[in-house]
C-alpha cells in the first residue's frame, strides 16, 4: 500500500468539478507544478498587501517572525463549502482555531474578481465567514488577482505555510483526497495540520509541495 503522505492530489478544474460531483470515480483535469516561479518552497515567500474586509490594509511583513498560513477561498465553490460545512464546526474552521490559538497567522484570501458570477462585495464574504464561525486571522480581498498571481494559487482552496523567517514551507492542496465529499474528510492526509505540527515543532515538512484541488481562481481577465 502507497504512504498517503506522498500522495499528489490532482487539480479539479471549474469545468471539471461539475461532471465529477456526479461521477464515481472522480473525473479530474490535472495541472502542472503545484508551485509558479516566484513561490517556490524553499525561497523567499513573495511579499504582498491586500485590503482585508474591513478595508485594512494587510502585508506580509507585518507578521515577520511568525508561521503564516495562506487559504485561497472562494464562498461559492463546493469544495470550499466541504470543508466549512458545519457553522464553527467545519474543518477549516477547525484549523483555524487551532492554530491561530498557538500563535499561527492564518489569512483566507479572496482573488474573485468582481465580474465573476460568484463575487461577493468584501461586506458579503466578511459576512458569509461570520455565519461559518471561521476563525482566521484576517480575510483578504484580491480582486485585481495581484497576490494569486504572485503565489501561482490555482485552486479554491489553495494552501501555503510560511516560516517566520519568510520562506515558503509549504504549497498546495489541505489533504489527499480530492473530492468535494464531507465524509472524506475524516479519511484524508491534511497536509496543512501536518505541516504546521511539524514547523511548530521544529522539523522539515516531510510534504511540502503537492498539485492542490478544487474550483479554478476567478481571476479577472
Amino acid at each position: 500500500m502507497s504512504d498517503p503522505s506522498s500522495h499528489q492530489p490532482p487539480v479539479l478544474g471549474r469545468r471539471a468539478f461539475s461532471g465529477a460531483l456526479m461521477l464515481s470515480p472522480w473525473v479530474v483535469a490535472l495541472s502542472g507544478p503545484a508551485q509558479a516561479a516566484g513561490a517556490a518552497v524553499g525561497l523567499r515567500a513573495p511579499g504582498f498587501s491586500a485590503p482585508d474586509t474591513s478595508g485594512t490594509v494587510r502585508q506580509l511583513s507585518d507578521f515577520k517572525g511568525k508561521l503564516v498560513v495562506l487559504e485561497w477561498t472562494n464562498t461559492g465553490c463546493p469544495f470550499v463549502r466541504k470543508h466549512y460545512t458545519g457553522n464553527g464546526a467545519g474543518n477549516m474552521q477547525r484549523l483555524q482555531k487551532e492554530f491561530t490559538a498557538r500563535g499561527v497567522v492564518w489569512l483566507a484570501i479572496n482573488s474573485t474578481e468582481s465580474a465573476s458570477s460568484e463575487y461577493l462585495a468584501p461586506a458579503g464574504v466578511d459576512r458569509w465567514m461570520s455565519e461559518k464561525q471561521a476563525a482566521p486571522t484576517a480575510t483578504l480581498i484580491d480582486e485585481s488577482g495581484q497576490t494569486g498571481h504572485l503565489y501561482g494559487a490555482k485552486t479554491t482552496p489553495h494552501m501555503y505555510i510560511i516560516s517566520p523567517q519568510g520562506l515558503l514551507l509549504y504549497a498546495g492542496a489541505i489533504d489527499s483526497i480530492a473530492s468535494a465529499r464531507v465524509d472524506d474528510i475524516k479519511l484524508a492526509t491534511n497536509y496543512v495540520r501536518q505541516g504546521l505540527n511539524e514547523a511548530l515543532a521544529g522539523k522539515a515538512l516531510s510534504v511540502a509541495s503537492t498539485r492542490p484541488y478544487g474550483c479554478s481562481v476567478q481571476y479577472k481577465a
